[in-house]
């Protein structure tokens, strides 16, 4: 396909864009239907309820891309009537598309454009996935580390946060911190929060934020009420994900933090390397 006909065919698709309130990009079905070449109506529903049956197998919502909304259009002499449309996502764009005829060049266009759209998506939403974990483990540390210097402050005993730390999992998990690697395959020398979900990283690190401050606003000095403080807390924080659904000590590991930290330097590093320019816009 010739490069002047892949940018007029991206400037006819993307100028048919709309957003949602949530800034959920769709097209009218009724248009996509003129951007592919179909000039029937009739014709081009066939070729929805093939993609909604796509989407259905696929084990998606179909409602959730495929919406039934009604259009005003204008009949002459200044009457209107209402007549048939859907809101689609870019999935349903492209189980449509890919339940066209290849041969046109419009739905081979189709079936590229929205199939680089969905994945960018993936892509950006994963990216967001990944940074929040990054931050909430970072978060952590933070909060692990003003623990740590408080309860020596307190007590005097470097050696204490270890062990508060550990009672602090076992309430939280109902294992110890060591009972917790080896059920999720942790090396014993590794930090088990590097191997956790977001959610729990974020659990670890409200339930150490609380003993912070309850320690600093009741003005705690003894090791053994710091702990237990410690581990109240904990039970606080497992009660709510428990009463939400949520057993912590039964979510899978995730990605090593070290790895995905890697990973996102490297990605930003071949950002920087090849950024976009004005120009590079202005000629795609």
């Amino acid at each position: 396909m010739k490069k002047d006909i892949v940018k007029s065919l991206t400037k006819d698709f993307e100028s048919h864009a709309n957003k949602t309130a949530n800034d959920i990009e769709f097209w009218f079905a009724r248009d996509l239907q003129h951007l592919l070449g179909y000039a029937k109506w009739d014709n081009f529903v066939k070729v929805i309820s093939k993609a909604k049956t796509a989407c259905d197998t696929a084990g998606h919502n179909v409602t959730d891309h495929f919406a039934d909304v009604g259009k005003m259009v204008s009949i002459g002499s200044g009457t209107e009537r209402e007549i048939k449309d859907f809101m689609l996502t870019r999935y349903a764009c492209y189980l449509i598309a890919q339940n066209g005829d290849p041969h046109k060049e419009a739905i081979a266009f189709a079936q590229n454009y929205f199939a680089v759209q969905t994945r960018k998506f993936e892509i950006i939403e994963q990216r967001i996935k990944d940074w929040e974990r990054l931050q909430a483990r970072q978060k952590l540390t933070f909060s692990e580390k003003e623990l740590s210097e408080l309860i020596f402050e307190r007590t005097g005993n470097e050696k204490d946060f270890g062990v508060i730390r550990s009672k602090g999992d076992q309430a939280l998990f109902g294992f110890t911190t060591s009972q917790m690697k080896q059920k999720l395959d942790v090396k014993p020398n590794r930090p088990l929060a590097d191997f956790l979900p977001t959610i729990t990283i974020k659990a670890k690190d409200f339930a150490a934020e609380i003993t912070i401050f309850n320690v600093k606003d009741k003005d705690i000095h003894q090791g053994d009420d710091i702990s237990w403080e410690h581990i109240t807390n904990n039970k606080s924080v497992r009660k709510l994900l428990l009463e939400r659904g949520i057993k912590p000590e039964e979510l899978p590991p995730e990605e090593d933090v070290k790895k995905l930290e890697r990973r996102v330097k490297s990605q930003d590093k071949k950002f920087a390397a090849k950024p976009d320019t004005l120009d590079s816009i202005k000629n795609t």
